[in-house]
């Protein structure tokens, strides 16, 4: 009899895990009436603001839309220059675009493959107003030289913390350092919806009443638009089933670094470059990602053993298609380039068995001893 099939991701599990509670929340939410910002998205923005250890959040629609809303909330549009990174998920800059504004990308940190502060200075220019750092894979950004960076010029700092939610440095959680921070409530995301979703989370009350009347057509009265918004509401279903999981993300985030620590001693030796941890950080294994120069072969080898992967991202957002050639970048981005060759995403997911991974590794061995 062949092994079961091990996918890289699994909300499907997630969900099964809750499953009584979720359907419960939904029926609830079916038989409320009330199905757009009420209850359950106030109960939610307030219990994630608390999570996060911010004042506030408005809960949207998308990550993507979450960083529209918060530079639109900033005041940055047509003209402005917004740095951040090339290697992240397309949303990042497809989100400054949308605004009007112009993506400046620098390179990342081969330890992190997060923003490389020592960039900065070269992306800057007289038209820069706010500097993205995103927190990729669970693994958090340097944020105490991305904050100090962007206060010397007068920058705001917005935090993309689509893949971290719950990473922290010194015992306080990303999303609590930049001026606003973003997150994504995908559903294979650490805490993740059924659908997409979003949020946005600051401190400064005026931004946070500014982020609300934007999410809804500029309203500060039903109906009367002081300002241009736009539609961007978390649904009460969704956050209804956000509610639910809100309560296991501590648990189910410990799960994940249990599982990356099995991967780390079980992998030790091998040729692999594997996801590595700093002192004062806790990375919260959204993906474990590993590097080699013969990716996609071993991609390959993982699938006809049975073991699903990912490459988080096959090209940088200034090699795509969309994007080249038409996208500044502070110089060339050699870490970048590089990476994007190398990484590939292994299973990871808070209901993944011990077993499962050790099966994982033991192929990665007979990979290491052809």
């Amino acid at each position: 009899m062949s092994e079961a099939f091990i996918p890289m991701a699994d909300p499907r599990a997630v969900f099964l895990a809750h499953q009584a509670e979720i359907t419960r929340a939904i029926e609830h939410v079916l038989n409320s009436g009330r199905y757009i910002l009420g209850a359950e998205v106030s109960a939610f923005e307030e219990a994630f603001a608390g999570f996060i250890g911010s004042r506030h959040c408005v809960g949207v629609n998308s990550g993507t839309d979450a960083l529209v809303l918060a530079l639109r909330g900033l005041g940055i549009g047509p003209g402005d220059e917004v740095i951040t990174v090339s290697h992240t998920a397309v949303a990042t800059v497809a989100a400054i675009e949308l605004v009007g504004a112009i993506p400046v990308l620098v390179d990342v940190s081969e330890a992190t493959r997060c923003m490389q502060p020592g960039d900065l200075g070269k992306a800057l220019s007289e038209r820069t107003r706010a500097v993205i750092p995103v927190h990729l894979y669970g693994q958090p950004a340097p944020m105490a030289e991305m904050v100090e960076f962007a206060k010397a010029h007068q920058l705001y700092t917005i935090e993309d913390c689509a893949q971290a939610h719950g990473a922290m440095i010194d015992g306080k959680k990303v999303g609590s350092f930049g001026d606003v921070a973003c997150f994504s409530f995908y559903p294979t995301k650490n805490l993740g919806a059924i659908g997409d979703g979003g949020a946005v989370v600051c401190n400064d009350a005026g931004l946070y009443d500014k982020l609300r009347w934007l999410r809804e057509y500029g309203w500060k009265n039903r109906y009367i638009s002081d300002m241009a918004g736009m539609n961007t509401r978390l649904d009460e279903i969704q956050a209804a089933i956000l509610n639910v999981k809100l309560k296991y993300l501590e648990e189910e985030n410990e799960k994940r670094i249990a599982l990356a620590g099995l991967y780390a001693d079980t992998l030790a030796g091998t040729a692999l470059s594997l996801p590595r941890q700093f002192g004062g950080q806790r990375h919260v294994f959204h993906l474990y990602v590993i590097e080699t120069e013969a990716r996609d072969a071993l991609q390959v080898h993982l699938l006809q053993s049975g073991i699903g992967s990912g490459i988080h991202y096959p090209q940088a957002v200034h090699q795509q298609p969309a994007y080249r050639g038409r996208i500044r970048t502070s110089g060339k981005l050699e870490v970048t380039e590089k990476l994007v060759k190398r990484i590939l995403s292994l299973p990871m997911y808070p209901q993944l068995e011990e077993e499962a991974i050790l099966r994982v590794c033991q192929v990665l061995h007979g990979w290491e001893g052809r």
